[in-house]
């Protein structure tokens, strides 16, 4: 019965464990601007857009990189100055390590200036990317 028990448990704590995981995937997190990591144009490799980057973060293997890869540039084609950058996290890990990346896709929401202003660990759904655009385009307006 003691067996049985603990098996119970162990199930329903994993349960919660996965629908607390499953919520926080993809929820793009806005971030304060003050003390906000920025990033070079040198770092990422690529340059920086006139008004946001998307930087995302993939492997080669990761089928919801490449659904995410779609959507970025998609709504960096609708956004005058934004920019979509991809990096393979597997060839610039000193870069991952840095930023504590654990899982891709990775994206973090770059103002014009290369300052974080938010960021998703998972797929973002295109709505919080707008938002965070929209929180970027401001940041970057106001005075440094």
């Amino acid at each position: 019965m003691t067996g049985l028990m603990v098996c119970f448990a162990v199930l329903v704590l994993a349960s919660i464990f996965g629908l607390v995981q499953a919520a926080r995937s993809g929820r793009l997190r806005l971030r304060p601007v003050d003390g906000a990591v920025r990033l070079s144009a040198v770092e990422i490799g690529a340059g920086l857009g006139e008004r946001v980057t998307l930087l995302q973060f993939s492997t080669a293997f990761c089928q919801p990189c490449r659904a995410t890869r779609r959507m970025l540039a998609e709504v960096a084609g609708t956004v005058p100055g934004a920019v979509h950058v991809e990096i393979d996290a597997e060839d610039r890990l000193e870069l991952v390590r840095r930023l504590k990346i654990l899982r891709t896709p990775t994206v973090f929401v770059l103002d014009r200036t290369g300052r974080v202003v938010g960021s998703a660990s998972g797929q973002p759904r295109r709505a919080d990317v707008i938002v965070a655009i929209g929180k970027a385009t401001g940041a970057s307006n106001a005075p440094s």
